[in-house]
C-alpha cells in the first residue's frame, strides 16, 4: 500500500500517513512520498489548503530507528535527515495553510511535524513528546520547530525529560491551535479548512510568506519590511476586489 494517501476536494487537499504498522514512521520511503503529495500540483488554483492526518492510533513516531542503526553508513543517516529538514521546511514554503490533524501519539520528528505546520488541530487523547534522550538520540531537529512553536523552557523541558505533553498542555503552550473531542476532530478542521477556502489564494500566500519573513526579523526590520508588503498587497487584482467589495457592500469575487 502507498505509504501516504492523498485526497482531494473543495480546495482541500488531505495527506494521509499511511503506515499505521510502523507507527507512521518518517522513514525515508515515508519523507519522500509525503514531500511528493506536498508539492504535487501546489501552484494550482483549485488547491486552497493542505491537511496532514494519519491512519491508526499514532499520528507519528518520528524517524524510523532501523534506518538510523550503526548497519547504515553516515551518508544514509544524512540523507534522512538532510530530507526531513526539508519536508519540514517545505511545509513553512509553500503558497497554501498546512493544518495538523492529530488523533493521537506525535513523537520526535512527528512532534517536529506538528509543530512546523501553519496550524494544529488535535483531538483531546492525543499527546507530543520529544523523547530521543531516552534512547541516546538527542532531538536536535525536532528542537528546531519547538523552539519556534513553544516557550524556551517548556520545550527544553520536553526536550530534557522526554516526557509528553498532554492535549490540553499542548494548547495551552501553543503547539496546537485547538483540542476538541475526537468525534469532533473532522468537522472542526473542516471547519477551518473551508472558511481559509473563502479567502483569495494570492493574498494568503503572500501573507503566509511575509509572516514567516519577518518573525525571524528585529522590530524595525519587521515592520519597514511588511509595510511594503501591505502596499505591494494593494497592487494584487484580489486586494483591490476585496476592498471594492467592502465599500460596494458585496462579496468578492476572487480571482486568485
Amino acid at each position: 500500500e502507498p505509504l501516504t494517501e492523498l485526497r482531494q476536494a473543495g480546495g482541500v487537499r488531505t495527506i494521509v500517513l499511511n503506515n499505521p504498522r510502523r507507527r507512521n514512521a518518517l522513514s525515508l520511503p515515508m519523507l519522500q512520498s509525503l514531500r511528493r503529495d506536498l508539492l504535487h500540483d501546489v501552484k494550482s488554483r483549485e488547491l486552497r489548503v493542505i491537511v496532514i492526518a494519519a491512519e491508526g492510533p499514532v499520528f507519528c513516531s518520528g524517524h524510523d530507528l532501523k534506518e538510523l542503526s550503526s548497519e547504515d553508513d553516515v551518508k544514509h543517516h544524512s540523507q534522512v535527515f538532510e530530507l526531513c529538514a526539508e519536508v519540514m521546511t517545505l511545509i513553512q514554503k509553500l503558497p497554501v495553510p498546512v493544518i495538523a490533524k492529530v488523533n493521537g501519539l506525535a513523537t520526535a520528528a512527528g512532534c517536529q511535524l506538528v509543530a512546523s505546520c501553519d496550524i494544529a488541530v488535535a483531538s483531546e487523547k492525543s499527546q507530543f513528546a520529544t523523547p530521543g534522550v531516552n534512547i541516546g538520540l538527542f532531538c536536535s531537529t525536532p528542537a528546531v520547530a519547538l523552539g519556534r512553536s513553544l516557550p524556551r523552557k517548556v520545550a527544553l523541558e520536553m526536550l530534557f525529560t522526554g516526557e509528553p505533553l498532554s492535549a490540553q498542555e499542548a494548547l495551552m503552550h501553543g503547539l496546537v491551535s485547538k483540542v476538541v473531542p475526537e468525534d469532533k476532530l473532522e468537522e472542526e478542521t473542516m471547519k477551518i479548512s473551508q472558511k481559509i477556502c473563502e479567502s483569495s489564494k494570492s493574498v494568503l500566500a503572500l501573507g503566509k510568506a511575509t509572516f514567516y519573513r519577518q518573525i525571524t526579523q528585529d522590530l524595525d526590520t519587521a515592520y519597514k519590511m511588511t509595510t511594503k508588503v501591505m502596499v505591494d498587497n494593494l497592487t494584487l487584482r484580489d486586494g483591490q476586489e476585496g476592498i471594492e467589495a467592502f465599500v460596494q457592500k458585496r462579496k468578492p469575487v476572487w480571482s486568485h
